[in-house]
């Protein structure tokens, strides 16, 4: 009988991203833009963007691969796949691709939408599986291929976005290193940011007519998302370190959304974290989404700025509007 109410530990880290890096120069000879214009604004030099013939699958894979070898466990021990993902293969979902890919016979696998939030969701989701008893062992995975839809002339978004993904194993064990968490939701904010679904009237027979869908490129308000990052985001990470039980000084790293190098500066001197525990990435890939997060995690994993038993506090923020923060130790 599996044991009720185990804690959970962070075993392994692993990222994939495309080959094809765009930065600012190449940028402004597709819109009316410059690097001076971007970087000052946003922090982006330049972003991976995935080819014709790469998917979401094939990147998401790459870095759960990575993320199995690290944690030393093979795919047919995973019990659970959560992919989070705004941009999946198949609309029905893209986890049970993966699942099949890596061989991971024994794993449930579903996907979870929560956009820029999807991976701080999905980290609290798979912490309820194993709290509970339910699995011992489960692969989160953040990827998202945004340039599928990006409208490339419309210079307030194309310069922000790329495309990547990051992955973790969770684990049971004896101490819970989840150590406490916050989750939002402001449905009446929604079209500050979204990929909006449209429809064409299309009539099947006399008096009956359905929907011929597809969907729009991404539309966002830099302004108001601005406003809700810097406001909400210290007010869910305060949350979250109430329930950890924790103050800021606890803090060894801020790991935010790599949405805005603003946002990441201005959070920051809300919550007096300085400059030096905030991780930041954002300038080689740009906003990836769900991925930002586990991809800025496994490169600082990887070359030993975040060491076991650092303290890291981590909050994703974006289209829905959601956001959320987790507090959790590294390693086991």
């Amino acid at each position: 009988m599996k044991q009720i109410g185990a804690g959970i530990s962070i075993t392994g880290s692993g990222s994939a991203a495309p080959a094809a890096v765009v930065d600012n120069h190449a940028l402004s000879r597709i819109v009316e833009t410059s690097d001076e214009w971007i970087t000052t604004r946003t922090g982006i030099r330049c972003r991976r963007l995935a080819s014709a013939s790469e998917s979401l699958t094939d990147t998401a894979t790459a870095a759960a691969e990575k993320a199995l070898a690290m944690a030393k466990i093979a795919p047919t021990d995973i019990d659970l796949i959560i992919l989070a993902t705004s941009t999946a293969d198949d609309l029905f979902g893209s986890a049970c691709q993966v699942q099949a890919r890596l061989g991971a016979s024994q794993a449930v696998a579903f996907d979870l939408t929560a956009a820029c939030s999807g991976f701080v969701f999905g980290l609290v989701t798979a912490a309820q599986f194993i709290r509970t008893g339910t699995y011992q062992n489960i692969l989160l995975i953040g990827a998202d291929i945004l340039s599928r839809w990006v409208n490339w002339s419309d210079r307030r978004t194309c310069v922000l976005f790329g495309d990547g993904a990051g992955a973790v194993v969770l684990q049971a064990s004896k101490r819970d290193h989840l150590l406490g968490f916050e989750l939002r939701s402001d449905g009446t904010q929604n079209s500050c940011l979204q990929l909006p679904y449209q429809s064409q009237p299309q009539e099947l027979i006399d008096g009956i007519a359905i929907a011929k869908g597809y969907y729009h490129s991404i539309t966002m308000n830099g302004q108001e998302v601005y406003k809700f990052a810097v406001k909400k985001v210290p007010e869910v990470i305060e949350k979250a370190l109430y329930r950890a039980n924790l103050t800021v000084e606890a803090v060894d790293w801020l790991l935010l959304h790599q949405a805005n190098q603003r946002i990441l500066d201005a959070v920051g001197e809300r919550l007096k974290i300085p400059p030096e525990k905030i991780i930041s990435n954002l300038a080689n890939y740009g906003n990836t989404s769900a991925a930002s997060i586990p991809i800025a995690l496994d490169e600082a994993v990887r070359v030993g700025k975040i060491k076991p038993g650092n303290v890291i506090v981590t909050s994703g923020f974006g289209a829905g509007l959601t956001w959320g923060a987790a507090i959790f130790e590294w390693g086991n």
